[in-house]
């Protein structure tokens, strides 16, 4: 390991691009990564041949530079271009995803579609007065009907709260600022493979054999030029003194080990990284990584005869009688991931970590996975030919009314005493990114590492001029609307030096 060194905390996305970019500029790098697998949420799983995206990642983004990066590291010939296509299951019909007005009311019928137009019509004259929670937020947009039709129970499984207790900040990026409105005007203006928002692109870049490639060929280009990627190792310390982290505890199978380091970029869980810190943070900083909550997830993959495909990557089930969240179609994501004139189906389910489904076997999992497919008219239970289960923790962080707090006073601190420590990525800055969010978290950090910039990378995802959906204004060069769109991320303002 070279003299000036950073360590790196995880090998997902946010982690590896870090490294990668830091190897580049010839710097020192060692990658710690507490289980076997690189990726993150991003890897992707193998049984038995079968390949399993865990969570679905379409490669589509506005960051040239993000765009660049996928193509240093993967060739052209390891890229599938795949249709983009999700629908809504609800009531027995299948509704387009994003909304299309007029898909969606003609597929509730007359009757119903009207009284969702008036009560969207109510709802723009006498708007939801608490617009801070999801419910306001998207009620406000869509009108209450439709609100309670497409987005309160299925945003209710994926939480495992009530939609009044989720803060807008969700809401806005993953909606990105439709409303019924501009949903209508779009179905009657309908432009071809559209891109200004990313929700309603008709294709997307995808490694054929799932998003783990992408991240299995970054390891080894780190290896390659000289960093060293360190499996199965488990942070268990970051060392600060006098306004700044110093080194890295880590424990492997062969003991403990101490790396020192000029800095450290952490994508491990933000509450994680404050509770850590050696010495240790004080008690309200302690308090807030107590705060800071998760959202686990698990996937049923089924393995059915190809009659059964169908297009979309994937379903939403929006269905409460059904425990399942989303039901992907990993033979639409790719061919290289199924075989045999068979695809595959993952089930999607949200929980909590140690509750009921979490810990049910993996055969009570299947049989559960085979009987709502059943239910919902899907698949016929004795037509599945083998299940495989895979569990994901902390693959959502949760936006509850103290989020924002909590994540206010460990960074505080963490700037205080230690602000050679970076926090990057979906969980180690809890923030609901993207991969391509991720990645960008960390390409701007490096640049900081590196002093060729003063980015504020809190900023990305949030701010008015890093939103997807650029329009008139924006797009001549003017500020965006306010937003906080998740799919596309653009530049976030550079910080010039004082």
């Amino acid at each position: 390991m070279s003299a000036t060194c950073t360590v790196v905390i995880g090998a997902g996305p946010a982690g590896l691009t870090a490294a990668y970019e830091l190897v580049k500029a010839g710097q020192g790098v060692v990658v710690l990564e507490e289980s076997d697998t690189v990726g993150g949420l991003s890897q992707t799983v193998e049984r038995d041949g079968w390949r399993f995206d865990i969570g679905g990642h379409r490669f589509f983004t506005k960051v040239p530079e993000v765009e660049a990066l996928w193509h240093d590291i993967l060739p052209p010939e390891d890229f599938l271009m795949r249709p983009r296509m999700s629908r809504i299951y609800y009531n027995g019909a299948f509704f387009d995803y994003p909304l299309k007005a007029m898909n969606a009311l003609r597929g509730l019928g007359v009757a119903e579609a009207a009284r969702c137009v008036l009560s969207y019509a109510i709802t723009r004259i006498h708007p939801p007065k608490d617009q801070t929670t999801f419910e306001g937020w998207v009620a406000a947009r869509f009108g209450w009907r439709l609100y309670r039709i497409f987005f309160k129970t299925y945003t209710e499984k994926v939480w495992g709260m009530e939609a009044t207790e989720i803060q807008a900040d969700w809401a806005a990026q993953r909606i990105k600022n439709l409303n019924l409105m501009t949903a209508a005007r779009r179905a009657v203006l309908p432009r071809r493979n559209r891109k200004d928002v990313a929700s309603l692109i008709e294709e997307f870049q995808y490694p054929k054999y799932g998003p783990g490639l992408m991240w299995e060929h970054c390891r080894s280009r780190v290896e390659e030029l000289g960093g060293e990627v360190r499996m199965r190792t488990a942070v268990s310390a970051v060392r600060h003194q006098e306004g700044r982290a110093i080194g890295v505890t880590a424990t492997t199978e062969g003991g403990m080990r101490v790396y020192e380091a000029d800095h450290v970029v952490s994508s491990m869980p933000l509450s994680t990284l404050a509770k850590v810190m050696d010495p240790p943070a004080p008690t309200h900083v302690q308090e807030a990584a107590d705060g800071l909550r998760y959202r686990d997830f698990l996937t049923v993959a089924l393995v059915v005869p190809q009659r059964f495909s169908f297009p979309d990557n994937w379903i939403y089930i929006h269905s409460p009688s059904v425990k399942v969240g989303r039901i992907q179609n990993f033979g639409s994501w790719s061919p290289y991931l199924v075989k045999n004139d068979r695809t595959c189906l993952g089930l999607e389910y949200f929980v909590n970590e140690g509750d009921e489904l979490w810990n049910d076997s993996d055969d009570e999992l299947i049989a559960l996975a085979k009987r709502e497919l059943g239910a919902l008219g899907l698949v016929q239970p004795d037509a599945v030919e083998a299940g495989y289960v895979v569990r994901m923790p902390k693959a959502y962080p949760v936006y509850d009314a103290d989020y924002k707090g909590h994540v206010e006073a460990i960074r505080a601190w963490l700037a205080e005493v230690a602000p050679n420590v970076h926090p990057v990525g979906r969980n180690g800055m809890h923030k609901y990114n993207n991969q391509d969010h991720s990645m960008l978290t960390a390409m701007l950090t490096v640049q900081n590492i590196l002093g060729n910039g003063r980015h504020d990378i809190w900023r990305v995802n949030v701010e008015d001029d890093y939103h997807e959906e650029q329009t008139g204004k924006a797009a001549a060069g003017g500020s965006a609307r306010e937003g906080a769109g998740r799919e596309a991320p653009l530049h976030p303002r550079r910080q010039t030096a004082a």
